[in-house]
């Protein structure tokens, strides 16, 4: 389950929340005042090649020590693990005791692994996965207590508790080097699933062979666009080409965040997390 860690240290409040997505392909930092609801720090750290888990936990590391706004002191901090080693699981199945039975068959897991699975609020379900247990000791080490969170959580959370009950919806959440897809009927979590691409071919191909696995139509489908993408972007422009009704979503929470619009749809799960 979503996970916090005890903490002796002194309680302060100091209206500031920080939110961490730590991936092996790059990192990314959120700071926000809780007073003023605003965001007084976002960004977003692309490697140039992933990187294995010691290799991304020296870039945050080298972070933390660089970066004047993560010097500060926080009242609450969110891990964010961003990796596909999860899935999803019913929670009428469920059982905590038997976590690695279920990630078996579908993501290579070594007997070593730290495994963990966070509740998901707005569906019947429980999210399944490995977290960066070296990152979250480095978090705990500096900071004492914090929460930590898969991002397909966030994800799947945030499309599920605004989407319609009275639509079938597919939705596309792109991400740096990877993207989901999610299909909503009536309400209802249909489909999720986590794809890696190279380029603009690598992502139609996939988008269009869901389309095809869940009978859905591209000329009638609704499909809404999520994360690191604009209608300049490449794979905009192929998915147009192929789908009648794409829509990329605004950014959609109530936080004053006073970056480029670009910079706020490519970080859909951190701006979620808090």
């Amino acid at each position: 389950m979503t996970q916090t860690t005890n903490n002796t240290r002194k309680e302060n409040t100091y209206h500031k929340k920080l939110s961490i997505q730590f991936g092996l392909n790059g990192l990314s930092f959120c700071v926000l005042n809780t007073k003023t609801n605003r965001v007084l720090a976002l960004e977003q750290v692309p490697f140039e090649k992933k990187q294995n888990p010691f290799e991304a936990l020296e870039r945050l590391m080298h972070y933390f020590e660089v970066r004047d706004y993560l010097k500060n002191h926080f009242d609450s901090i969110i891990v964010i693990h961003e990796n596909n080693v999860s899935t999803l699981v019913p929670n009428s199945l469920f059982n905590a005791d038997h976590l690695a039975d279920y990630l078996k068959f579908n993501c290579k897991i070594l007997q070593s692994d730290y495994l963990n699975y966070d509740p998901l609020q707005h569906i019947n379900a429980s999210n399944v996965y490995v977290p960066y247990v070296n990152a979250n000791n480095y978090i705990y080490d500096a900071f004492g207590a914090f929460t930590f969170k898969h991002y397909s959580t966030l994800i799947i959370d945030t499309i599920m508790q605004k989407a319609p009950s009275d639509a079938d919806i597919l939705y596309v959440h792109i991400g740096y080097k990877h993207f989901e897809i999610i299909s909503v009927t009536k309400g209802l979590l249909q489909f999720y699933n986590t794809f890696e691409y190279s380029d603009a071919q690598d992502f139609i191909y996939y988008v269009l062979f869901t389309l095809e696995q869940l009978f859905l139509d591209p000329e009638t489908v609704t499909l809404h666009l999520l994360g690191a993408i604009d209608d300049n972007s490449a794979l905009y422009h192929i998915l147009y080409t192929y789908v009648r009704n794409v829509t990329i979503d605004p950014h959609q929470n109530t936080y004053t965040v006073p970056h480029d619009s670009t910079l706020k749809l490519s970080n859909f799960t951190i701006l979620n997390s808090f």
